[in-house]
This record gives C-alpha cells, structure tokens and sequence, in this order.
C-alpha cells in the first residue's frame, strides 16, 4: 500500500504551443495539508484542474495515483466520486437557492415519486453545520442572505457531504475578514484532526504558514520544491515562489515633500443604501488629494471605502451626492463616462463582475475604454489596435500567450494587470484603485506597487483602498481611516502604526482624530 493518498507524476498540459504544466510531481499523505505556492501564472490552478477533472484525462499527460490506484477521471463527478472535492475562489453557490438546497446541489434526496425530500435535506445540512460550528445558520433560507464568510463555510459543508478525502481550497480567504479567516483555519485543523486531507492555496503566506505541514512551490510550470513548513518561514517560501530574494515587500517612494498642490477634492460624499433608505453607507466625507500623492483608504469591512470612491466615479448602485473638485473647479462624475472624460479612471474591487468582460479577449479588454482613438471612418484600425496592445502587455509584464486568447484563461493576477493597463490608457490625472492586489500573488503585488510609485512619480494622483493594513502603510503617502461611512482619521504616513489605524478605525481614540495633511491643503 503507498504511503500517499494522492501521487501526482510527471503531469504536462499544453495550450497550443505553450506548456503550462512541465512534468510537474506532487505527493500528499492522508490527512496532510499541503501548501500549494505560486505567483499568478505559475500552473497552480491549471494543476487542480487537471487533478479535479475539468481537463479530463487525455488532455494532458502525465499519471496521477489515487490511493495507489490509476485515475482516470472524464469529468469533475469522477473525481468528486472517487472523494476529491475542489473549493474555487469563485463560490459555486446559487444565491436564490435555500444553505439546504445549496449543500445538496445534483444530490438531492428524494422521496418515492421524485419529490425532494427537503426533511431529510434540511436535517442533514443542520448537522454539517454543526459539525463546522456553525450552528447558527437556518439551512431553510436562501444563501445570499448569509456574507461571504458563511457562504464559504457552506461550500465546504457542501464538500463533506460528498464525503471529502481530499479538499482543495483555492484561495478561500480573498473575501474574508480577519475574524472569518480565524474561524476557517480552525475548521481546516479540525477537518484534518478528522483525517481530512487538503491542499490550500493562498497567497496569503501567514494563512499558508500556520495551517499546511508541506509547502510545495512551483514556478513557470514546473516543480520547485517541497518543503516540510517547519524548515520554512514566509521570507523563503517567497524567496522559491519568485526565484529571488526580496529584501523588502514594498518599494521605496518619495518623501512626502516631493507631492505637490491639492488637484482634487471630494466634498460632503453622502451614500445611501440601495435597499434600505435609512441606512448611510457614507456620511457627509470629504477629503482632498495632492498632485502625485498616494491617498490609502483604510477600515473595516463595512466602513464605506468602496462606496465612497464609486460615488466619486460615478459607480454607486444607490442615491449618493458628491462634489468632485479638480483644479478648483467642480466637475461632473455622476457617470463612469463623465469622470473618464475628466481625468479620473478606476479599477474595481470586483474583478470578474466589473473589471473584466469575460467574452471578450485579452486585447479587447485593454481597448476597451479607448476605443474610439483606434476609429478610422466606419472600421477599427486593428493594427494600430494590437500595436497599442502589445506595448502595454510588454509595459506591465502581462503573461499571456496571445493577446488573443480569452481573458478569463489569465490568472487573477495577469487579470488585474490587463484592467490596470485598459485604465491607464485613459491617461488618467486621478487613478483609484479598489483593492488592487487581491488575489494576486507577492510578486505581482511587487510589480503593481512599483507601477503606483513611478505613475505618482510623473504627477498622477492615486487613491487606493485596501482591506491589508500593512499594504496600506506600505505605500500610501498618507492614510484616511474610515469607519460606519464617517471619517475617522487622517494621517500622514510618517511612522504611523497599525495600532494606530485600527484605533481609528474602531473610534477608540477620538482626541487623535486631527486631520493630520500636508501644509498645503490646510484651507
């Protein structure tokens, strides 16, 4: 009998000419959990798809042994058969559905004659719950009714009740807050205290140090090594994802002397929500931006960042009022369109649903909001068109075989990377960026802080709100602190902590909340 559940050899899959698994191993033991590291592009999830069924067997070549046995999965209900279970970073859950009728997607019970047994469903799901210490969630109401920390609790819930041997988990925390990571790391530890076995991948590596027993790297494609984690630390676990020692996660940026005049200002921002006319998301906040500063905006889930910079962009779903200010003189914003025609551009915290257009390829979607400059009479100049694509796939280090193939077979990252390149076409004179780097891997993170730094080195100003503190203070010039839609805090990152901003934050300090700005924007 092998002495591994899961034995993965000498794996190759190819996309045409390009080879995104190169004989890649991977061994897991019953009841391991394996940390599955790479930066965006690597073959991480192309690996799991392989292993999951989505490519079925045929595709790609290579052998993978289950419990000392060949598989040979067509299909993802092969392996999901055979007790391999992948958790995607996207949930697979149908909103409208009932916890219950969600856990027992394409397994439901039945009764004689067909119809569903939603006794037997409902007690079931009640005892999942139970046993992932959630007892507090009514399996009868429909799952969007629960935050994404639930609902990633109710995909795993879910995974049992296909009997789980092995778990995958991709990216399961990018939505998550802190308190909600806490509560899924101890449920790993149980699942595996169970004999469950997992591979996690994250690329938050304090997640992977604390939760996995082996770190497996690959890069490019190819096996890099593996590692028992107790002779490793976050640092070399970076240092084998990206080949290269890096000394420092963020990059040096100019002192703050070196920003300029105020250029924008956002006055008395007020949102609404959309459901419930009682309840301001953001309330009364203004703030104003210098000449190639970098604005972090800081807070807890809830505080109103997201809807306060989509009112700004004219991006809010509700009733909101903002005046927007540039070069003292107010301008309109009340569309996306608008405050691209007045120099502003964004790129969204949700990626998939309003960065992207999935039906679209790579080039298309870099063009896409500078269309019009590529209009010759009645047709598109397609020359003019890939040339401009090409220079900005090179300019970001995009990784794409061909501009042409479609944007969602890039990682999340090159993703992100592809919405930067389309906004920044636009020429924009205020950049804001809504959780830039999730789901994007350190090195790429790298890449798009160095991108930050050298645009307000030439004068662009930026605002990026960011649920990672120490992403915040990594790069941001200086800092508002919101929390329950109001402005707590403003302060120049000049030695500012993370106790500091939390505190804010959280409204435990009022007497340190003095609006700390650059001498110039005293007025």
């Amino acid at each position: 009998m092998s002495e591994y559940l899961l034995e993965m050899k000498g794996i190759v899959k190819q996309f045409g000419g390009v080879r995104a698994l190169d004989g890649i191993d991977l061994q897991v033991r019953a009841g391991e959990c394996i940390g599955l590291c790479g930066e965006n592009g690597a073959g991480k999830s192309t690996l799991m798809k392989v292993l999951s069924g989505v490519y079925p067997h045929g595709t790609w070549d290579g052998e993978i042994l289950w419990d000392g046995q060949p598989l040979r999965a067509q299909s993802i209900r092969d392996t999901e058969d055979a007790g391999i279970i992948i958790i995607h970073q996207e949930l697979m859950l149908v909103p409208q559905l009932s916890v219950a009728e969600n856990i027992f997607m394409g397994r439901e019970l039945t009764l004689p004659g067909g119809r569903m047994n939603y006794g037997a469903m409902y007690k079931r799901a009640d005892e999942l719950l139970r046993e992932l210490k959630i007892p507090e969630l009514n399996v009868a109401l429909p799952v969007m009714n629960y935050g994404g920390g639930h609902q990633q609790l109710v995909e795993i819930a879910k995974a049992l009740n296909k009997n789980a041997r092995l778990l995958i988990l991709d990216e399961p925390s990018s939505s998550l807050t802190a308190s909600e990571i806490a509560v899924l790391l101890d449920i790993i530890r149980a699942l595996k205290a169970k004999g469950v076995t997992c591979i996690y991948i994250s690329h938050k590596l304090d997640e992977v140090a604390a939760i996995c027993d082996t770190i497996v790297v690959i890069r490019d494609g190819k096996h890099i090594a593996t590692t028992p984690m107790a002779q490793m630390n976050v640092e070399s676990i970076i240092a084998q994802m990206v080949g290269r020692e890096m000394n420092q996660l963020y990059p040096p940026r100019a002192k703050p002397a070196a920003i300029g005049e105020v250029v924008f200002e956002a006055r008395n921002v007020t949102c609404i929500d959309a459901d419930n006319a009682q309840r301001k998301r953001v309330d009364n906040v203004s703030f104003k931006l210098h000449k190639g500063e970098i604005l972090g905006i800081a807070g807890l889930v809830g505080a109103g960042r997201t809807e306060l910079v989509s009112a700004l962009f004219g991006a809010y779903q509700g009733p909101c009022q903002a005046e927007v200010w540039l070069d003292g003189k107010q301008i309109d914003t009340t569309t996306p369109v608008k405050a691209i025609a007045h120099g502003l551009a964004m790129v969204p915290e949700d990626r998939k649903h309003h960065g992207i257009v999935p039906d679209l390829d790579v080039g298309q979607n870099i063009t896409l909001s500078v269309l019009d400059q590529f209009v010759r009479a009645t047709r598109i100049d397609g020359q003019a068109e890939m040339k401009t694509v090409r220079d900005e796939i090179a300019k970001l280090e995009l990784k794409t075989a061909s501009p042409s193939l479609p944007i969602t077979s890039l990682s999340g990252g090159n993703q992100q990377k592809a919405v930067l390149a389309k906004m920044l076409l636009t020429l924009p004179r205020v950049l804001i960026l809504d959780e830039p780097t999730r789901g994007v891997d350190v090195g790429a993170k790298y890449e798009i802080y160095k991108l930050m730094i050298a645009l307000a080195e030439q004068g662009v100003s930026i605002i990026m709100v960011s649920s990672e503190l120490a992403e915040v203070l990594g790069v941001s010039d200086r800092v508002l602190v919101m929390g329950e839609g109001r402005l707590r805090g403003n302060f120049i990152n000049d030695g500012l902590s993370q106790e500091t901003v939390l505190a804010a934050a959280l409204d435990q300090h009022p007497a340190s909340n003095v609006n700390t700005e650059h001498k110039d924007s005293a007025a």
